[in-house]
């Protein structure tokens, strides 16, 4: 397969790369015009066009193709690339996004999250639109704030969007991907949970505390948290890729989600460490505000409807067993 990925330098994006191109597929990556990966490679092509990151006597490759976003065009510069690249492409997995946890939800910082995923991905679909044989298939990233927050419901791919701003921000995103679908391409929209990696996301962040022996439940601790381990992830969208008869919503969550308090006995027991110093959901409004609400004090409980029901086997369904082997990665 060749398979175009947009966001491929975050924490799926580089696990799903190196999943695919072990496995003998081509990968293009889609730089931003002024991105970070143009400046460290000297306007020059990427130099990963080798096989240097295959199994050897593979055919996979990786490709850098410059695409401006404000224009959707695929440019020839700054990596000597252009459309043909990506003609011929099997699937676009769009994983472009701000980190939602990167900086205060100020009105600017809001403008960049809804723009670096809605506006990415309208102008994705402008690019694709371009082509003249592109991809056929579109895996397009969100994130289970769909639901908002929803207290003890059980939430499945059928349940009604939230209507807070990580909610509305969802539903947004989601739209756009599903205006491709009047382009004849089959469109997923894939609902990701808090995704649990070493080296990555969320998990790095909420271990800081413990490390230094403070670790404890946020709030009441009776928030529900839908969670999956990075492996799974990468295999959903393996799956997602492969089997054509499959497109809409999925919840990509592990089929056991826990309370926020027992999330944190489990990492404290992963760890080693006490869970005794609890953070008042008050100090974490006072710091964090809105975000604190959305990010840390949401409860979703979801389910991996759809997935169960396409008899996915998940490597870690266990929050226990999944944060022991995360923890022993080197």
């Amino acid at each position: 397969m060749k398979i175009v990925i947009a966001g491929s330098r975050g924490l799926v994006g580089t696990a799903l790369t190196n999943s695919l191109v072990g496995d003998g597929h081509a990968v293009v990556r889609l730089m931003r015009s002024g991105s970070s990966a143009e400046k460290e490679n000297g306007g020059k092509r990427s130099q990963t066009t080798n096989q240097t990151t295959a199994p050897r006597n593979s055919s996979a490759k990786i490709m850098d193709v410059a695409w401006n976003p404000n224009t959707c065009d695929l440019e020839g510069e700054p990596f000597g690339a252009d459309q043909d690249e990506i003609e011929g492409s099997d699937a676009l997995v769009n994983l472009a996004g701000a980190s939602i946890a990167g900086a205060s939800w100020t009105p600017e910082r809001k403008a960049l999250l809804r723009s670096s995923r809605v506006h990415i991905t309208r102008e994705l679909l402008c690019s694709i639109e371009k082509l003249e044989d592109g991809p056929k298939t579109i895996i397009s990233a969100s994130a289970v704030g769909y639901y908002g927050s929803r207290g003890d419901e059980l939430l499945t791919e059928e349940s009604k969007a939230g209507d807070d701003f990580l909610a509305r921000l969802a539903s947004e995103w989601e739209a756009e991907a599903v205006k491709a679908e009047a382009l004849g391409l089959r469109v997923m929209r894939l609902r990701f949970g808090i995704v649990l990696a070493k080296h990555g996301g969320a998990l790095p962040q909420i271990m800081r505390p413990f490390k230094f022996g403070v670790g404890g439940r946020l709030g009441s601790g009776q928030q529900w948290m839908s969670w999956i381990a990075l492996q799974d992830v990468v295999s959903v969208i393996r799956e997602a890729l492969q089997n054509r008869a499959v497109s809409g919503a999925v919840n990509v969550v592990s089929p056991q989600p826990v309370r926020n308090a027992d999330f944190t006995k489990a990492l404290g027991r992963a760890m080693r460490r006490p869970t005794i110093v609890p953070a008042p959901a008050f100090a974490l409004e006072f710091v964090l505000g809105e975000m604190a609400d959305a990010l840390l004090l949401a409860s979703q409980r979801v389910a991996p409807s759809r997935l169960e029901q396409l008899g996915f086997r998940f490597a870690q369904r266990d929050l226990d067993s999944a944060l022991a082997s995360i923890l022993r990665e080197p």
